[in-house]
């Protein structure tokens, strides 16, 4: 028979492994070569910068955005639910704004 003990302990171990796999990963999906040129004056953008401008970009596309972070290449937004109770945890590509499953 086995232990309450080793079956939490295995309950355990397989939850870190469940929650990764369940996370999304953005990359650049965009086909061709590229080219950055870039200049600039001045300071490069912090992050919080890009953030912020990460955060109007989704508010202008109707998305009820609180606060958002890059997180494993894909933005993470928290957004308002429809009801006004509470926030849920939304990604999105970096490139295009579209929502990542």
């Amino acid at each position: 028979m086995i232990s309450r003990h080793l079956l939490f302990a295995l309950g355990l171990s397989v939850l870190p492994v469940l929650t990764v796999a369940a996370a999304p990963f953005c990359t650049d999906d965009r086909i061709g070569a590229h080219m950055h040129f870039e200049f600039s004056m001045g300071d490069h953008l912090s992050q919080d910068d890009i953030d912020e401008f990460d955060l109007m970009q989704l508010r202008q596309m109707g998305v009820d955005a609180t606060r958002v972070e890059r997180w494993n290449g894909c933005i993470r937004a928290f957004v308002r639910k429809p009801n006004g109770v509470g926030e849920e945890m939304q990604f999105f590509d970096p490139n295009t704004f579209r929502r990542v499953q």
